[in-house]
């Protein structure tokens, strides 16, 4: 304990704020390293690891304070000190005036900000394969990047193609990649993954045009159709969500929609026996440590009155589509006969034990429907009024979201639960970095933020694969 506080009390008095910057250090000084006790070099994600979990807020605050006292203490002596660099990067409109930057200006910043951004996020993932490996921990990363930039590729074939690739001296096979992934538990994944997010929203909060508050849409995919033997797979490859004789992985988010960048938040695997109301309050509580939540958006999968009433006793509001059932429908057969485009009806939803959740029902024909009959309407539940629908609107993010997602994923076929769930969990990362760097490199050239990307996924992917070789 005594080497890192000297450690990172070395690291604060050079203005270091990333843990890499570090690890360079310590390893072009020898002689430092013998003074501080290291055989060998720690890596990155155990020094970030040791700052943010072993290290209290008190401890960490008594760093800071030692830093400075050395610094001040110096430059009274007459002592060159460091220079300490900025903070965070600058973000400001374009000083020129030119409001649609061209591509050669959008890639150059789109290289700086995702080096930024990278550095810090990827630091938060470890395979805790202790001390003195030969392959280096982000050489792992990498190859899960390069993954993702290829579309079907597997980790046998992927890693063959990395060797030539990258610029590694030592680089993964493809079975050791996978065997060290599948040594990871899924609340492992999942709590690296938070960390990883938390440090990239920390990063875009440092613009104005970030809204650290509002509206998220819980929603749950599924992977391809499973066409093999599930045999002691049923309780992990569940079905799909639509009534058919197909099995599928099936994996639930929570993201940031509409003002927001469309960031995920959370992600875990779904299995066989979990209640909705379970998985949405998992991911709310995630969620809500991370933003601030106002509103709720969900599919009408989630329609279940003990979810809604639970989203009210949090003091959120809600807007979930409702299956129709005998009374929807005749409803909606009544307003058909009249002619009308949208009605409102309160409705108490039994909870059991002669208890009742209030909610509103409001039906809405649709535009242009293909239909002539009832099902022209939808009918919407929502605890904040009708007005809210239009947010609704918001949930095709989402859905487009998961297209790229899954454009991102490494292909296998192996049954192995917490091999596939990861696979997904870093396709969620490697979205979310796009969506963040995006609106970074916006800001930077503009001054503002717009919905639709001006960097694209695959410039931020190649970004990302050249920034994981950094240790």
């Amino acid at each position: 304990m005594a080497t890192l506080f000297r450690v990172f009390v070395l690291q604060e008095c050079h203005g270091w704020e990333h843990e890499t910057a570090l690890v360079g250090y310590l390893r072009n000084r020898p002689e430092l390293r013998d003074k501080l006790g290291f055989e060998t070099i720690p890596y990155q994600s155990t020094l970030w690891r040791s700052w943010h979990e072993r290290f209290t807020p008190d401890l960490r605050e008594t760093v800071e304070t030692a830093a400075r006292t050395i610094l001040i203490k110096a430059q009274n002596a007459g002592v060159e000190t460091p220079r300490e660099p900025a903070r965070k990067l600058r973000y400001h409109g374009n000083e020129s005036g030119e409001s649609d930057p061209n591509d050669q200006t959008t890639l150059e910043q789109a290289e700086k900000i995702t080096g930024h951004v990278s550095r810090i996020v990827f630091p938060a993932f470890s395979l805790e394969r202790g001390e003195g490996c030969e392959i280096h921990e982000n050489a792992y990363w990498d190859l899960q990047t390069y993954l993702g930039l290829r579309e079907r590729l597997a980790a046998n074939e992927g890693a063959r193609s990395f060797i030539y690739e990258s610029t590694r001296d030592r680089t993964p096979l493809g079975h050791a990649h996978r065997e060290h992934i599948r040594d990871l538990s899924i609340e492992q994944v999942r709590a690296m993954y938070r960390q990883a997010v938390t440090r990239l929203l920390n990063e875009v909060a440092g613009t104005e045009q970030f809204f650290r508050a509002g509206i998220v849409a819980i929603d749950i995919t599924e992977a391809d159709p499973f066409t093999g033997d599930r045999t002691g797979h049923e309780d992990e490859i569940i079905g799909t969500k639509e009534t058919t004789d197909e099995y599928a992985y099936q994996w639930a988010t929570v993201q940031l929609v509409g003002n927001a960048v469309p960031i995920v938040l959370d992600a875990r695997p779904v299995q066989k026996g979990e209640s909705r109301l379970e998985i949405v309050k998992d991911l709310l509580n995630s969620a809500e440590e991370m933003v601030h939540v106002d509103n709720v958006l969900m599919d009408r999968e989630f329609d279940s009155q003990h979810v809604l009433e639970m989203l009210s006793q949090r003091g959120l509001s809600y807007v979930v589509p409702k299956r129709m059932q005998t009374s929807e429908k005749a409803q909606a057969k009544r307003l058909l006969q009249r002619g009308q485009d949208r009605y409102e009806a309160d409705r108490k939803l039994h909870l059991g034990k002669n208890e009742w959740h209030e909610t509103t029902l409001t039906y809405r024909r649709k535009e242009d429907s293909e239909h002539d009959d009832h099902r022209q309407y939808s009918v919407f539940m929502s605890n904040c009024g009708s007005g809210h629908l239009t947010e609704y609107g918001y949930r095709w993010e989402i859905e487009s979201g998961y297209k790229s997602i899954k454009r991102f994923m490494a292909a296998t076929t192996s049954k192995d639960f917490g091999l596939r769930f990861f696979y997904f969990a870093f396709a969620c990362l490697l979205y979310s970095i796009w969506r963040a760097v995006d609106l970074l490199v916006q800001v930077e050239l503009t001054g503002e933020y717009e919905h639709s990307p001006i960097v694209t996924a695959d410039n931020t992917l190649t970004l990302l694969k050249k920034e994981t070789g950094i240790g």
